[in-house]
């Protein structure tokens, strides 16, 4: 573990006056790019990376071939071949794709984590109220390599470190790109992987990412990424709120009202509080129902 150092952590704020403003203009329903002064550290080199990986708990690790279709199923997702440290070394030849979950699991990378995050806590928390369950992800690509179409519990803001990349975002809460009982499966612990038509495509925005460059997602927005031709580094700084798990908890009693038969309406998407089915599945997952 000492080989994983937080000596030089930042000095100075990494999004800076326009990176909040724009931040500020778009929390917590627009998908948008922001600007980040994020330089190279050494936490962040893919060697730090492969140490880093080697030390997460496996639960923690995912990685598989970079080479995937848009919208494969997840059971259909084949290994590697090689391991986590292997992978982001040769993650130029390796043709994969690779994420580091929870990061904040180590001090150093907790440090990186929660500094990202005060820099704009005053904003979203005054949107959205406090500041719940930070989380870093660590997403480390193959030239060319796709993460396929999926969505996400959490707000994030994903900054783009090396390489290029194309994420494309899609409304979230449209039920036309993810139906309503697709989120409420999630909820009730399914997968994040959506299910892909080719026509979605042309109505969701591509965004262009590069170093210095940052994208804002909403919380269960569906989208996908396109890794450019030289290898990749993202670093992904997520938070939830009590909106997003009123949300999640408005979904997954939706989902147990429909497998009783019922066809239940949408829980409202921020501002929408969602509270009266929210605490309804809180209630019923105390009863253990």
């Amino acid at each position: 573990m000492n080989q994983i150092s937080g000596r030089d952590s930042f000095r100075q704020h990494v999004f800076g006056d326009e990176g909040r403003r724009q931040f500020d203009a778009c929390y917590p329903e627009q998908p948008r790019l922001l600007d980040h002064h994020m330089q190279a550290h050494e936490l962040l080199t893919l060697d730090a990376l492969a140490r880093l990986g080697a030390t997460l708990p496996g639960k923690s690790v995912e990685y598989n071939p970079g080479d995937l279709p848009v919208g494969i199923r997840p059971e259909d997702v084949p290994a590697n071949g090689l391991s986590i440290g292997d992978t982001i070394r040769m993650i130029d030849q390796a043709a994969s794709w690779a994420v580091l979950k929870n990061i904040e699991q180590v001090p150093a990378y907790e440090a990186l984590l929660l500094g990202l995050l005060a820099e704009i806590r005053p904003i979203l928390e005054a949107k959205t109220g406090q500041m719940l369950k930070p989380q870093g992800f660590v997403f480390v690509s193959s030239p060319g390599a796709v993460t396929p179409y999926h969505f996400d519990p959490e707000h994030n803001i994903l900054l783009q470190l090396r390489g290029e990349k194309w994420m494309t975002v899609f409304p979230a809460g449209d039920p036309r790109f993810a139906a309503d009982e697709i989120h409420e499966g999630y909820h009730l612990g399914g997968h994040r992987n959506l299910v892909w038509q080719d026509d979605f495509e042309a109505e969701g925005v591509r965004h262009h990412l590069t170093p210095g460059k940052a994208i804002f997602v909403p919380v269960m927005a569906p989208h996908f990424v396109q890794n450019g031709p030289e290898p990749s580094i993202s670093l992904s700084i997520t938070w939830r709120s009590d909106w997003s798990f009123a949300e999640a908890d408005a979904r997954a009693f939706n989902g147990w009202l429909r497998r009783r038969g019922l066809t239940p309406r949408a829980p409202g998407r921020f501002p929408a509080r969602n509270r009266a089915k929210a605490l309804g599945w809180r209630v019923l997952r105390k009863l253990g129902v």
